[in-house]
Order: structure tokens, then C-alpha cells, then sequence
């Protein structure tokens, strides 16, 4: 039996940000906190109606977003509605991979959370072929090549 995922905040970035669509339907209600915070070393691409994180090495990628804790009783399922909602497969091979990253809080903390990104395929496709939301910013969604 495989062990139990580490109980980590989630890192948002797209729908599932405050006030966005897939908010309301997979978080309000669940959330404890919810803080400004920003994804150093990779970068945002439009998708279709929603953006992938890509990482990325060049000098000032980062992608901006929020820091989300989910209510201890309400985990277990927030998790799981939100490996369902990205396609985020056991085989690793889904529309995203769930991974272990630092994040910086607006306060300049740095904290542990899950972060949703492009699974292989996708990200192969975005790399070759980039859809690039130059600011980092999925509300800003000023689409350009940095």
C-alpha cells in the first residue's frame, strides 16, 4: 500500500484562485488560509480556459498565485477532488503531475505546498510550442513572449 501524501498546502494559480470558477466548486468552505504567494523557476502558459505551469530555468520566471491551506478535516477530500479535477494519474502520465515545491509568501516566507504542473506530454508540447502569459499572472493574462 503506498504511504499517505505529506498534509501540505496547495500552491493555485489559474480556476482554482479566489473569486475563479473551480474555487467556489473545489475550495470555498475548505479553506483555513489563504495568502499571496509566487512559484520561482517556472513559467505560465494559457491552455484552453485554464493555464499550465511549466518549470523553467530562465532568469525571472515565476508565476504568481496563492498559498492555500485546506481545513485538517477537510484534506483528505480537497486532495482528492483536486487530483481528479487536473487529470493528476498515479502513473505520473496525467494532464498534471502533483509536486513538492517552495513557494514565497507576499511576506517573504518560503513554505512547502503541492503544486499542479504540466504533466510530461503537455509540457513537451508548451516547450516546443509556447503559449507564454509573460506576467506570470493568470488574472493579468497579458499573453506575450518574455
Amino acid at each position: 500500500m503506498p504511504a499517505e501524501p505529506p498534509v501540505l498546502p496547495f500552491f493555485v494559480y489559474g480556476t482554482l484562485l479566489t473569486g475563479e470558477r473551480n474555487h467556489t466548486a473545489f475550495l470555498a468552505g475548505r479553506c483555513a488560509r489563504v495568502r499571496a504567494a509566487a512559484l520561482e523557476g517556472a513559467a505560465l502558459h494559457e491552455g484552453p480556459g485554464f493555464p499550465y505551469a511549466v518549470p523553467d530555468a530562465a532568469p525571472g520566471r515565476r508565476i504568481s498565485g496563492e498559498l492555500v491551506t485546506v481545513h485538517p478535516a477537510a484534506y483528505p477530500a480537497a486532495l482528492a477532488a483536486l487530483d481528479r479535477l487536473e487529470d493528476c494519474r498515479p502513473d505520473g502520465l496525467g494532464t498534471y503531475v502533483r509536486e513538492r515545491r517552495a513557494v514565497r509568501t507576499a511576506d517573504g516566507a518560503t513554505a512547502d505546498a503541492w503544486v499542479y504542473l504540466a504533466g510530461p506530454a503537455v509540457a513537451a508540447r508548451l516547450r516546443a510550442h509556447p503559449a507564454l502569459i509573460a506576467s506570470g499572472d493568470w488574472r493579468r493574462r497579458d499573453r506575450g513572449h518574455a
